[in-house]
C-alpha cells in the first residue's frame, strides 16, 4: 500500500514552500536530520515543536510596565540620539513617551539609518519587547517588534519560541510554521470519538494549530489538551508498529518443544554455582515459553553480573533436548569470545557442541565449524551478528539468543527472525530498563528480570573525590598495586580536545607511566580489534597491573583479579554508564572499591548523578532516577541506535500516556488485524504521519 494521497502535502519537500531557496532547503534538512538523501519536508517543520511561548498581551502604560516584564507599548517618537562618530560600542537611543511616562529604546551597531525609518520621529508605533532599566530610566533594548498603528494585527500576540539552529532566524521559521499549520488536510480521526469526549482533545489538525500559533499561551502548553492529544499520537504509532512487530513474529507459528531434563540436568551439575531464585523463575518462564505452540519472544534483563549468560545457557540446553540448535549472538567479537569461554566447559561437560565463529577465523577452521552447523553437531553456535549472513546454514535452528539488545532496533528483530522462520527469540540486556522504557522499545515483548546478584557477588565502596586529590590517589593506587590488586583507570575522551578541558586517555597512560612504569597499558576505541585483545589478555594474565581505558571496557569485559574502578571526569558519564563501568570490578572474592573522580564546578544535575551511584548498587533504582535526571534523553544511547527518539511527546510529562497507547494499540490489533475499513485506514494514516510505513508491510491481510 502507499502513502495516503490526502498526506501529500506534508510530505512535500520545503523547496515547494515560498521563500525557501537552496540554502534554507540546505540548511533545514540538515537541521532536521532528514534520512540520507532525502530533502527535509513540510512534515518535519509541523514536529518541530517549540519550546515555549512569548506573551506579548500585555499591554499598558509606560507608568505600570515592570522590569523584566515583556510588555507591548503605543509609543510617541520623540527623538534619536545616534553615537558620536567612530564611537561605535556608545548605542543608539531613542526617546519616547506615552500618557504615563518616558522610556528609551537602545541599539547597538545600528547603522545604516534602519532605526530613523521604523521609528520616524513625531509619529506613533507599537513596540514590544522586554522591560530593562538603566541609570533609574526604563528602556527596551533591541525591542523584538516595532509595527505602525494600522498593521497592529501582525504583531504577533502570543508567539511560539522554537529551538533554532545557526543560520535559522525565529522569523524565517515563524513564517515556514505558519506555512506548514495551513498546509495539514483533513485526516481520517483514529481516536476513537468516547476518548476524545472524555479528554476533552482536539483533532489532530487543531491541535497542530493550537501549539504552532497559539490564541493564549495556555493553549500550548505541555500538559495542554493540544499537546496531550499529538504526544499521544506519537506513541500510538510506536506501539501499533510495535503490536504488528508482535503479531508477524507470532503468527508464523513456533514450534511447541518438549524435553527430557537429561541435558539441563548435567549442565547444572557442571556449574561450580547453583542458581539464584531469581534464574530459576525465568527459566521456568522461558520453559514454559518454548513448551507452547507460539514463538518466543522475550527479554531477559538484569543487571551487570546477575548470571544472564547462564540463563540462557539452560535454555540452550532444554532447546537441545528437543533437537534443536541455538545461536547466541553478542554485539562484538571480544564479547562473543568471551561468552564462548564462559560456556564451552560446561558444553564439554554436559556433552553438548558448541563452537565460536568469528569473522576472523583462518579459512579451513571457519569450514570446518560452518560444516558442524551445518549437519547438527554443533548444538550451541556462539558469534557476532555474522552468524546470520546468508551463507551459513543451520541444520534446525531453534532458538537465538541475542546479547545486549539495546544496539538492535525493531529492524535487526525483523531480519534475525527471518533466518530461522520459527525460532524462538531470547533477548538479554545489562541494561536495567525502566518500565516506560520497556513499554516503548520492547512493548512486543513478554519481559523476564534477573533482581538479585549471584551469590559470592563483593558489594564495591563507592568514594566520590575532587581530581585536586589526584596525588592522594596514586599513593593509594601505589599500596594496592604493590599488595596485588589490579586496576582500571577510565578517562572520557582519547586525544585532548580544545573545547573540553579533559584529560585525554593517552595524556593520563603518558603520566601514569612515569609513576607505574610498565605495569600501566592502554586501550581505547581507535586501536585495531587485535591490539585491543592483546592487551586485554595481557591485563587478565595479570602481566599489567594497570589499565587505561575509554568506555570500550564497559560491557562484558571479566577479570575477577581487578578491583578497583578509578573513572576520571565522571561528571561528564552518564548513571547508566557509570554503573555500568563500576560492574566492570566486585566480580572476584575480594573487596572491591570504585573511585569517581570529578572536575569543579559541578552541575546540580552531576552532582545528583553522583549522589545516586554512590547510595545505591540497584541498577533498576539507578535507571528510573536516569530517566528523572536526564528526562527524555539518551537512556538507551537512543540517538546512535535508531531508537525512537520523540519529537511530540515529553515522557516526563506525558509517561502516563503511553500505558493508554500501549493499551489501545494492543485491543486495536485484536479487533481489527489487517487493520481493515475506516478504523484501519486512519490507523495506516497515523503510521505515515510518524513515519512507522516500515510496519506496513507487516500488516496481515485477511
Amino acid at each position: 500500500m502507499s502513502r495516503p494521497e490526502s498526506l501529500q502535502p506534508l510530505f512535500r519537500s520545503l523547496h515547494t514552500i515560498k521563500g525557501v531557496g537552496d540554502k534554507l532547503a540546505a540548511l533545514l534538512t540538515r537541521f532536521f536530520g532528514a534520512p540520507d538523501g532525502q530533502e527535509a519536508i513540510v512534515l518535519d517543520i509541523l514536529m518541530h515543536m517549540p519550546s515555549g511561548v512569548v506573551d506579548r498581551r500585555r499591554q499598558v502604560g509606560i507608568a505600570e510596565a515592570y522590569l523584566n516584564q515583556i510588555v507591548t507599548l503605543k509609543l510617541h517618537i520623540d527623538r534619536h540620539q545616534p553615537p558620536p562618530r567612530g564611537r561605535e560600542h556608545i548605542p543608539h537611543r531613542v526617546f519616547a513617551h506615552d500618557e504615563s511616562g518616558d522610556i528609551s529604546l537602545v541599539f547597538f551597531r545600528a547603522q545604516g539609518g534602519w532605526v530613523e525609518k521604523a521609528l520616524p520621529v513625531g509619529e506613533e508605533r507599537y513596540v514590544s519587547g522586554q522591560i530593562g532599566f538603566f541609570n533609574g530610566e526604563k528602556q527596551i533594548t533591541h525591542p523584538d517588534y516595532i509595527v505602525e498603528p494600522d498593521k497592529f494585527a501582525t504583531l504577533p500576540l502570543v508567539e511560539p519560541v522554537y529551538p533554532l539552529t545557526n543560520g535559522l532566524s525565529s522569523k524565517a521559521l515563524a513564517k515556514l510554521v505558519r506555512q506548514a499549520v495551513e498546509a495539514v488536510p483533513a485526516l481520517p480521526e483514529w481516536i476513537d470519538v468516547e476518548t476524545i469526549r472524555q479528554r476533552k482533545w482536539p483533532t489532530f489538525a487543531e491541535a497542530m494549530r493550537m501549539v504552532h500559533l497559539p490564541d493564549n499561551p495556555g493553549e500550548a502548553e505541555l500538559w495542554a489538551p493540544a499537546r496531550q492529544r499529538l504526544a499521544y499520537d506519537e506513541y500510538l504509532a510506536g506501539q501499533i508498529t510495535l503490536q504488528l512487530l508482535r503479531s508477524s513474529m507470532v503468527s508464523d507459528a513456533g514450534v511447541a518443544r518438549q524435553f527430557t531434563g537429561q541435558i539441563t540436568a548435567k549442565v547444572t551439575r557442571a556449574l561450580p554455582f547453583s542458581l539464584t531464585e531469581g534464574q530459576n523463575r525465568a527459566l521456568e518462564e522461558i520453559r514454559a515459553d518454548l513448551a507452547a505452540p507460539e514463538r518466543m519472544s522475550r527479554l531477559l534483563q538484569g543487571d551487570v553480573g546477575s548470571g544472564k549468560t547462564v540463563v540462557a545457557l539452560m535454555a540452550m540446553a532444554a532447546m537441545a533436548e528437543s533437537g534443536a540448535q541455538s545461536a547466541l549472538m553478542a554485539p562484538t567479537e571480544l564479547l562473543a569470545s568471551q561468552h564462548f569461554k564462559t560456556i564451552k566447559p560446561i558444553c564439554d561437560a554436559a556433552g553438548l557442541g558448541c563452537a565460536l565463529l568469528t569473522g576472523k577465523m583462518p579459512a579451513a577452521e571457519r569450514r570446518a565449524i560452518l560444516a558442524g552447523i551445518a549437519n547438527g553437531t554443533t548444538t550451541i553456535a556462539v558469534g557476532t551478528h555474522a552468524l546470520f549472513q546468508s551463507g551459513i546454514e543451520f541444520q534446525n535452528l531453534g532458538l537465538t539468543v541475542v546479547d545486549e539488545q539495546h544496539r538492535f532496533g525493531v529492524h535487526q528483530r525483523l531480519a534475525l527472525s527471518e533466518k530461522g522462520r520459527h525460532t524462538d527469540l531470547l533477548v538479554m540486556t545489562a541494561t536495567p530498563i525502566p518500565r516506560t522504557l520497556v513499554l516503548t522499545h520492547f512493548g512486543d515483548m513478554a519481559v523476564s528480570v534477573l533482581r538479585e546478584k549471584p551469590r559470592g557477588r563483593q558489594p564495591i565502596d563507592t568514594a566520590v573525590l575532587s581530581i585536586g586529590d589526584y596525588a592522594r590517589v596514586i599513593s593509594r593506587l601505589q599500596a594496592r598495586l604493590t599488595e596485588g590488586a589490579q586496576a582500571y583507570w577510565v578517562c572520557p575522551l582519547v586525544e585532548e580536545s580544545e573545547t573540553l578541558e579533559v584529560v585525554s586517555a593517552e595524556d593520563r597512560f603518558a603520566e601514569l607511566q612515569k609513576i607505574f612504569g610498565s605495569d600501566v597499558a592502554l586501550v581505547h576505541g581507535r586501536m585495531s580489534a587485535a591490539a585491543k585483545q592483546d592487551v586485554m589478555a595481557r591485563f587478565k594474565a595479570s602481566e599489567i597491573k594497570l589499565l587505561v581505558a575509554t568506555t570500550v571496557i564497559e560491557v562484558g569485559v571479566d577479570v575477577p583479579n581487578a578491583t578497583i574502578m578509578i573513572i576520571e571526569h565522571a561528571e561528564r558519564f552518564g548513571l547508566a554508564q557509570l554503573h555500568q563501568l563500576r560492574g566492570r570490578v566486585g566480580r572476584g572474592t575480594q573487596r572491591s572499591a570504585c573511585l569517581l573522580l570529578y572536575k569543579d564546578p559541578l552541575s546540580e544535575t552531576a552532582q545528583a548523578r553522583l549522589e545516586t551511584i554512590k547510595s545505591t548498587e540497584d541498577g533498576f533504582e539507578i535507571a528510573e532516577r536516569d530517566l528523572e535526571l536526564r528526562g527524555q534523553g539518551d537512556i538507551l544511547g537512543t540517538r546512535q541506535s535508531g531508537m525512537p527518539g520523540y519529537r511530540l511527546a515529553v515522557p516526563d510529562v506525558h509517561r502516563h500516556l503511553l500505558e493508554f497507547a500501549h493499551d489501545d494499540a494492543k485491543a486495536l490489533m485484536q479487533r481489527n488485524p489487517a487493520l481493515t475499513g475506516d478504523e484501519g485506514e486512519a490507523a495506516r494514516t497515523l503510521l505515515y504521519l510518524f513515519r512507522k510505513d516500515l510496519a506496513i508491510p507487516l500488516i496481515r491481510a485477511g
